[in-house]
């Protein structure tokens, strides 16, 4: 069996949290006493959007041994990338200018690439970014985790809150080429972004507001992008929720929030005739 854990939405916002800081580094422990694998972050490790913040997991990860590219994978969510009080601000409001506010969305995802470059490209130095395939290959199965980026930048009208998604129609487009499909032949195929396929789905008019500002806006491209690259499950985040479901045949695992129960996490064993089982797991 190949053992992964999933965490997602740490939300850190300094080093003064002294709590949390020793319940992350009470799970990692554990991970390791367990013999995982792997470990997926599925976004939102800040709260602020400030690299200082994203320092916090990484010397974490470092220290624990788990900041390796075959170690463990993270993936980026709106508060890592979205500072929503700078946003709001009253100058940022009305720019008239949504252009320069995407170059600038872009500039800080790059930058949090670039700060976890090790676990996408395993090298320390370099740029790549969203999306990236990380094929595995462990004695009993070969694992492919097929990352992509699916926040995109606040907008007063569309995006308020900062929390909506959209994956970019280049990272779909990336993904669909013959190359990529070819090397994820005999792949237990996970897919990871940071938003929920599924929220609520609720016929109260409060919750749908709410599901509107949380959802992912092209989640049906997505789920087909996943069913062409054959993918048997997709950990995701956001909704701070600790959750499975399914959808056309594909499992979607919520990792719900560290923030809010920090020693809790979803478990996942895969064997090498390309059968999984999940479950979630609280610490004493």
């Amino acid at each position: 069996m190949v053992k992964i854990a999933h965490i997602s939405d740490l939300h850190f916002s300094g080093n003064q949290e002294n709590r949390q800081l020793g319940s992350l580094d009470r799970l990692l422990d554990h991970f390791n006493t367990e013999g995982f694998d792997h470990l997926v972050i599925s976004g939102d490790l800040s709260n602020n959007a400030a690299p200082a913040e994203w320092r916090i997991v990484r010397e974490k990860l470092e220290s624990h041994g788990f900041y390796h590219w075959e170690k463990a994978t993270v993936v980026a969510g709106n508060h890592d990338l979205i500072n929503l009080e700078e946003e709001m601000r009253f100058y940022n409001a009305l720019n008239p200018l949504p252009l320069a506010r995407k170059k600038a969305f872009d500039r800080k995802l790059k930058a949090f690439c670039v700060f976890f470059q090790e676990l996408i490209t395993g090298e320390e130095r370099g740029d790549n970014a969203f999306p990236f395939v990380k094929i595995i290959n462990y004695p009993s199965v070969k694992i492919a985790f097929a990352a992509l980026n699916s926040v995109y930048p606040w907008y007063p009208a569309d995006n308020p809150l900062g929390a909506r998604g959209s994956i970019s129609t280049g990272q779909l487009r990336a993904l669909r080429v013959e190359r990529v499909l070819f090397s994820l032949k005999e792949c237990f195929v996970i897919g990871l972004c940071h938003h929920a396929y599924k929220v609520y789905g609720t016929d109260s008019l409060i919750d749908q507001a709410f599901d509107w500002t949380m959802e992912l806006k092209n989640r049906e491209e997505f789920l087909g992008l996943m069913k062409v690259m054959h993918a048997k499950l997709v950990l995701h985040g956001h909704f701070h929720r600790f959750q499975s479901y399914s959808v056309d045949g594909i499992t979607f695992i919520n990792g719900g929030s560290f923030r809010y129960n920090p020693l809790c996490y979803s478990e996942l064993l895969v064997d090498g005739q390309g059968s999984s089982t999940q479950k979630f797991v609280q610490l004493p």
